[in-house]
C-alpha cells in the first residue's frame, strides 16, 4: 500500500471515531451563544492555531454575513503581538489565559483545539474558563489529554498521528461552520 493511500485509509478511520452527537451539542452551544450575544473564544498551538483561526474566519464571515443574528468570535491564537509579548515577558504558558482574563465573562464559550490535549497554555486557559463559569469545548486527539477531561464537551479524534488528528479537527470545524452557512453563496466569484 502506498503512503498516500494508507494515510487516506487511516484518516477515514480517524474520522469515524468522531462522536457526531457531541458535534451536534457543540452546534447547540454555539447557537445559544450567538442568540444570547455571548463571546466565543477559540485557540490552539501550531496547526491547531491555524485551525482555530480558520474556524473563526468561517464563523465571522461565512456564518454571519447576511444574517440578522451574528456570532461574536475571536481567535486568541491570531493575536500575534499580544501572544509574543506575554511569551517573551511572562511565559508561553500564559498567552491564552491572560487574553481570557481581559475579555471572557461568565457564560461565554471557550473552545480549545489541541492534538495532545496537554499543552500547558491550553490547560491553563481551560482552568481559568472553568473558574469563571464559561462553557468549555475541546477538540482533542491522541488520548484527549488533560484538556479532554477538563472541558464540558470534548470532541475527540481518536488517533495518535498528529496530522490525522488535526485533519479531523478541521473537518469538525467545517461541520460546525457549514451548519450555519449557505454553502458557497457568500463566496466571491
Amino acid at each position: 500500500m502506498s503512503f498516500p493511500t494508507e494515510y487516506k485509509s487511516k484518516l477515514f478511520e480517524a474520522i469515524d471515531t468522531i462522536d457526531m452527537t457531541k458535534v451536534g451539542q457543540v452546534i447547540e452551544m454555539l447557537t445559544k451563544a450567538r442568540d444570547e450575544s455571548r463571546q466565543i473564544f477559540v485557540f490552539g498551538n501550531g496547526g491547531s492555531a491555524a485551525t482555530a483561526n480558520h474556524f473563526a474566519c468561517d464563523i465571522v464571515k461565512g456564518a454571519s454575513y447576511g444574517h440578522t443574528k451574528r456570532f461574536k468570535i475571536m481567535a486568541l491564537s491570531e493575536q500575534i503581538p499580544t501572544m509574543t509579548a506575554y511569551a517573551n515577558d511572562v511565559g508561553y504558558d500564559v498567552i491564552f489565559v491572560e487574553q481570557l482574563r481581559n475579555f471572557a465573562r461568565r457564560e461565554d464559550v471557550v473552545m480549545a483545539i489541541s492534538g495532545s490535549g496537554n499543552s500547558p497554555n491550553v490547560v491553563r486557559a481551560i482552568e481559568y474558563a472553568n473558574e469563571i463559569e464559561c462553557h468549555t469545548i475541546g477538540l482533542s486527539g491522541c488520548s484527549g489529554g488533560k484538556m479532554g477531561e477538563m472541558v464540558d464537551l470534548n470532541v475527540h479524534v481518536a488517533d495518535h498521528h498528529m496530522g490525522r488528528a488535526e485533519d479531523g479537527h478541521m473537518i469538525v470545524c467545517h461541520m460546525i461552520a457549514y451548519h450555519f452557512m449557505d454553502n458557497c453563496s457568500n463566496v466571491g466569484v
